[in-house]
């Protein structure tokens, strides 16, 4: 929650270079800047409390499902990078399936009065997270809901890579020393994030879209997001902006993944050994 909150404009920054195909690309704090002229200094906040809410959710799931089949696959063995791996898929597959409601509905309020260029995209209404829900179940269907679940099942490889690269990192720097210092853990979540949103990030532009929903498409291409859909969607965006269209927005999106990330798992780390203090057992350091 506090390194969401901290870099959250970032976020904003990166949605809207996402969805609003007419928005040209600048630097982050230009965009920002253009945000805050056309919408009102709260702009880049817009939709806070719903995003909180749907990280606290999806990153208890994740980490929850994570670690307790990691208890139950190791049991004493020591981890390897293949397990960690499979681990991460399978913990991702269960976070999208129960999330992804809560992102849907969250990236609607999120671009809720946003001054788009693209004159395509249908406006919204909602009064709050229950209103976007009924509101989106009535018109849309409650399939709706699970609007990109297909592209966010290819993303449950991000952390999944994410995770790979951190305990791999860990393992090998537990070698050498006993413990894990805060600019250790810090280093090491900055630089495994960074590989896993790099390589991942076209399917994540074709994810908001598709949660976003609003774009005023051919009814044949308004699909639950399929695989012929996310296709369609990568070929269109290389046709028209070319190959770094896919990466519109990557920037802010590295800087508020990136910071996020690596945050998050200082606090993890303290937050994990501090609780082991408390409950007065040996923190592992071999997993």
């Amino acid at each position: 929650m506090t390194a969401m909150t901290v870099f959250f404009p970032l976020d904003t920054a990166r949605l809207r270079l996402q969805v609003d195909e007419k928005r040209k690309s600048k630097t982050t704090p230009a965009v920002l800047l253009e945000i805050i002229k056309e919408e009102g200094l709260l702009a880049p906040y817009r939709g806070w409390f719903p995003v909180i809410s749907s990280l606290c959710c999806s990153n208890f799931v994740y980490f929850y499902t994570f670690n307790s089949l990691k208890t139950l696959w190791a049991k004493g063995q020591h981890s390897t990078t293949g397990k960690d791996l499979v681990l991460g898929v399978v913990a991702g597959v269960v976070n999208v399936l129960l999330t992804t409601p809560l992102w849907v509905v969250n990236t609607r309020l999120k671009l809720q009065g946003a001054k788009f260029r693209n004159e395509d995209i249908v406006p919204t209404n909602y009064k709050g997270i229950i209103d976007a829900f009924h509101q989106i179940i009535r018109d849309e269907g409650a399939l709706a809901l699970w609007n990109g679940t297909f592209p966010s099942l290819l993303l449950v490889f991000n952390p999944a890579i994410q995770f790979m690269f951190y305990e791999g990192f860990k393992r090998k720097l537990l070698k050498k020393q006993t413990q894990l210092t805060s600019l250790d853990a810090f280093v090491m979540g900055a630089v495994a994030k960074a590989v896993a949103t790099t390589l991942t990030y076209p399917l994540q532009t074709v994810q908001s879209i598709l949660r976003f929903g609003r774009h005023r498409l051919n009814p044949e291409n308004r699909t639950l997001g399929s695989l012929k859909n996310v296709l369609y969607l990568l070929r269109e965006r290389v046709r028209r902006f070319g190959l770094m269209g896919l990466y519109k927005g990557l920037e802010a999106k590295l800087l508020q993944t990136v910071l996020t990330a690596a945050l998050m798992f200082l606090v993890y780390e303290k937050l994990t050994a501090a609780t082991f203090r408390v409950m007065g057992l040996k923190h592992s350091r071999t997993h």
